[in-house]
């Protein structure tokens, strides 16, 4: 094994530069995908090579695509044989990564992806290995767990790809990836993308990769713009200087960091008795709730998530207008990667921090790691927040409803839009926002003065001439 080098390659200009398979090149196409961002420029042809990677970019750059595509080219579909992994820290990640997966290996006949995580029963998923996958997204622990079970045979798999490897890392899992490695073919491409790269990535890329491609994308100067400010609050009245911070800045979409479970749930609770539309996501809750909670905040039916750190890796929301830490992380490296959630793709970005007197000391760790001032708020007014006085965050924009057909029922986002905005439906296309499918259900936003009519549409009317469950998500 070799210590990694780095890459001087320039950046491709396009997808349709790359040797990319024509089916592969279409679905970027169709998605609306011309221009590759520089980690993929660097990435793809290396990746398409045969190269073993270590990539180090920040959340939002597309790293996820840019080992995507070269999975997908490798897959060989003449069989449901395992031929690539992919570990995740997360439960969520591991659901982005697949439907990612999925998404641009549609005109890929049979192709099978299937997430490995926790809060799934295992006996579906038992099911789904013994018929045959190509591809399986998931956690080191469950992977591990079905490796000593039995249910899963690594010794096709040619493809692993470890994404935020350093979260990995710091969440302990080192013992658990170094096992399922020791069940994979030595002979296989090994992929790490990490935001970071501390020393531990360097000796397990020794150990398990053979002269790996360095490529380091460095924040450009088009870096997003985030204001940061902070607000001194007791720990008595972060609650109450939160709705302050809400009624201020009027956020369409927000998150808010709590570093404990049970904090964040009173918060939430909290913040509803006070007519603010948010949930909570934190880890005791089953995947079902978790699945709930997540479409509800991407399809705008909440305007605030009040989330732990580990709940919400792999959280990636377009158009977020806020983030603000009810509580520091205690790394500044956290602190940065929490912000880093808003102020994407060219739009402005605000991130708001509620400190107490002790706190100060944190502040300057992280103006120090990012070498830039964070702004000093006040409120001049002390009287509590009304209801009535931030109607943005009482009305989402939104409604979710959830459907009991999913992919194993054949159901598509377009037979779900047909029902919607056909003769029997009735509604305009602009009044149907994200619809997600699941395996085994599906997610569908409208228009909240409109869901009413959709709900009763669907529940009295056919998806693909079969009648399903409809319920409005709550």
């Amino acid at each position: 094994m070799h210590a990694p080098h780095s890459s001087t390659v320039q950046a491709a200009v396009s997808f349709a530069q790359t040797n990319l398979p024509k089916d592969l090149l279409a679905v970027v196409g169709e998605l609306g995908f011309s221009q590759m961002t520089e980690v993929q420029a660097r990435a793809v042809p290396a990746l398409l090579e045969g190269r073993d990677i270590i990539g180090q970019a920040k959340t939002g750059s597309g790293k996820t695509l840019a080992y995507a595509l070269p999975l997908l080219a490798s897959i060989r579909l003449d069989g449901r044989r395992l031929q690539a992994v992919v570990l995740c820290p997360t439960r969520e990640l591991c659901s982005q990564v697949a439907r990612e997966i999925r998404k641009f290996g549609r005109r890929l006949p049979g192709l099978q992806v299937l997430p490995l995580a926790g809060g799934q029963p295992l006996r579906s998923q038992y099911g789904a290995l013994e018929k045959g996958v190509h591809v399986v997204v998931g956690t080191p622990g469950r992977i591990l767990d079905h490796l000593r079970r039995g249910t899963l045979k690594l010794h096709d798999v040619t493809y692993v790809v470890l994404d935020e490897a350093d979260r990995m890392l710091d969440m302990g899992f080192q013992d658990d990836m170094e096992a399922i490695f020791a069940a994979v073919p030595r002979k296989r491409q090994t992929v790490f993308f990490s935001a970071t790269f501390p020393q531990t990535m360097l000796a397990m890329s020794s150990s398990l990769q053979q002269s790996p491609l360095r490529i380091t994308v460095a924040d450009s100067s088009e870096a997003p713009s985030i204001r940061q400010i902070v607000y001194p609050a007791g720990l008595s009245d972060k609650a109450l200087v939160l709705r302050r911070v809400l009624q201020e800045h009027a956020p369409k979409s927000a998150i808010v960091f709590c570093n404990f479970k049970a904090g964040a749930a009173e918060l939430a609770e909290a913040l509803n008795i006070e007519g603010i539309s948010a949930d909570a996501l934190h880890g005791d809750l089953e995947q079902p709730e978790r699945d709930r909670v997540l479409a509800k905040f991407r399809n705008q039916s909440i305007r605030v998530l009040v989330a732990t750190d580990v709940a919400a890796r792999g959280i990636d929301i377009v158009d977020l207008d806020l983030v603000c830490n009810v509580d520091l992380p205690a790394k500044p490296e956290t602190y940065v990667h929490r912000i880093g959630r808003t102020g994407r793709a060219g739009k402005a970005g605000l991130a708001v921090s509620l400190i107490t007197p002790r706190e100060e000391a944190k502040i300057e760790m992280i103006e120090a790691l990012t070498g830039s001032p964070i702004e000093r708020g006040r409120f001049t007014d002390r009287s509590a927040p009304s209801k009535s006085s931030a109607p943005a965050l009482t009305n989402a924009a939104m409604v979710t409803l959830y459907i009991s057909g999913g992919r194993k029922e054949k159901v598509r986002p377009g037979d779900i839009l047909g029902a919607l905005t056909g003769e029997a439906g009735g509604l305009a296309g602009a009044d149907i926002g994200k619809i997600e499918i699941h395996d085994h259900f599906a997610y569908v936003a409208i228009r909240s003065h409109l869901a009413d009519a959709a709900l009763t549409s669907l529940r009295d009317g056919r998806i693909k001439g079969r009648k399903f469950q409809v319920e409005r998500v709550r």
